[in-house]
């Protein structure tokens, strides 16, 4: 008897099992296994992709591979076993792995939120103070930042450990509701509202950056045109990553002309000057685009001119190109987790009907699949990469059709 009653607790303790969840559960481990799936190849794929094209292998980029790193480590071991408990209604793993799933859990999502946040801060340093980017975001840089953000996520929820059960309300192992307040309160807000509200903030630097960079540059081409100077060609190539090549140029356009924004008045009058002196000078200059400046007027003019054309060749684009993919994982990620942030809070005493509890738990799985799309659609540099890793694998198959073929005909 007092066998059968432990079993029984047990079963109750770990079940999540009610008349009106039946039949959504088909639903939920469909979704799970379609996110399994594509978030298991798409974040390999990313991977590989970076370690084999060296066009791939930049900073910034590196960024977006610990971002796959904590995609895939919930896609590949969490989200399994999150199907199987749908499957099943209740949770078959023990409390050994329910204690270990609940950390992994929120490690891999505050890891993804720390990387969004240096995603955020790094594309700010790029287009506002170049110097702090290359001191901060260095080869030697990135890996401290990035052991860090592990580091950071594991201290935060390690200490949750006798605390992570099983929660029968979204059929998975979380922290206990109340039994880790006022710590898991103060967590939640730090990482999902600090931390969320802190890219928003950094993405809405970056657009007023941005913004005043495109009104000084159509200062400056108008000047230009008022100084019939022909404009300068630019060879410099473009880079998708947004960190190497072409960006460098970018940048020093945006810094040029925005840097010091109490001075954009004077730097465009030099230029002004610059110009109609060049014009005087023309017949002994073999190239017309070389503007002269005064000893007194400050460089500024001069950075100006090659990068503000260059600029207007595509890297400004690709640099907005990359920041809005960058903001688009990141909304993306908002919108996976929003609601189900927003039910927990206003759902207090639990009374709001399962199957929403569930739906909305189920839409955060989505944020660990969808990333890979997203850099497919948005990076064309991705695409390309992920083309020629589809096709590589793709080619035993292929040429076993091929031979198939030739032998039935």
């Amino acid at each position: 008897m007092l066998m059968n009653h432990t079993n029984q607790t047990e079963e109750d303790l770990f079940s999540c099992y009610s008349p009106s969840v039946v039949g959504y559960r088909y639903f939920a481990v469909l979704w799970g296994c379609a996110v399994t799936i594509t978030g298991t190849v798409g974040n390999l794929l990313t991977i590989l992709a970076f370690a084999l094209d060296p066009r791939l292998r930049t900073r910034f980029n590196v960024l977006i591979i610990n971002l796959a790193v904590a995609d895939l480590l919930y896609c590949t071991i969490l989200q399994p076993i999150s199907v199987d408990s749908y499957l099943h209604l209740r949770w078959r793993s023990g409390q050994l792995w329910c204690n270990i799933f609940g950390l992994l859990l929120f490690l891999s999502n505050s890891v993804s939120i720390i990387t969004l946040c240096l995603v955020a801060v790094s594309r700010y340093f790029l287009v506002a103070k170049r110097a702090v980017f290359e001191r901060v975001f260095s080869d030697r840089g990135l890996v401290l930042l990035l052991i860090s953000a592990w580091a950071l996520g594991l201290a935060s929820f390690g200490p949750l450990w006798h605390v992570y059960v099983f929660v029968p309300n979204v059929c998975t192992c979380s922290f206990h509701r109340t039994r880790g307040r006022p710590y898991t309160t103060i967590l939640l807000f730090f990482y999902f509202f600090v931390g969320l509200g802190c890219v928003g903030a950094f993405y809405l630097l970056i657009y007023r950056r941005v913004k005043i960079a495109s009104q000084a540059l159509l200062r400056y081409r108008f000047s230009r045109r008022s100084s019939r100077k022909k404009p300068a060609s630019s060879t410099q190539g473009t880079d998708d990553s947004g960190v190497e090549s072409g960006m460098a140029n970018t940048c020093s356009c945006e810094i040029s002309s925005q840097a010091d924004l109490a001075r954009n008045t004077d730097e465009i009058a030099c230029e002004k000057n610059s110009a109609k002196a060049s014009n005087s000078l023309a017949a002994n200059k073999s190239s017309p685009d070389i503007i002269p400046t005064s000893p007194l007027s400050t460089p500024a003019p001069a950075t100006t001119v090659s990068s503000a054309h260059s600029a207007t060749s595509g890297d400004d684009g690709e640099f907005k190109r990359v920041t809005r993919m960058c903001f688009t994982v990141f909304l993306c990620f908002v919108f996976c987790f929003v609601p189900f942030l927003l039910l927990n809070i206003a759902d207090k005493h639990n009374r709001a009907p399962q199957v929403l509890h569930m739906f909305c738990a189920n839409l955060t799985w989505l944020n660990s699949c969808i990333n890979p799309m997203l850099y497919a659609v948005m990076n064309r540099q991705f695409r390309q990469a992920y083309h020629v890793l589809l096709t590589r694998a793709a080619a035993p198959f292929t040429c076993l059709w091929t031979r198939c073929s030739t032998l039935r005909s």
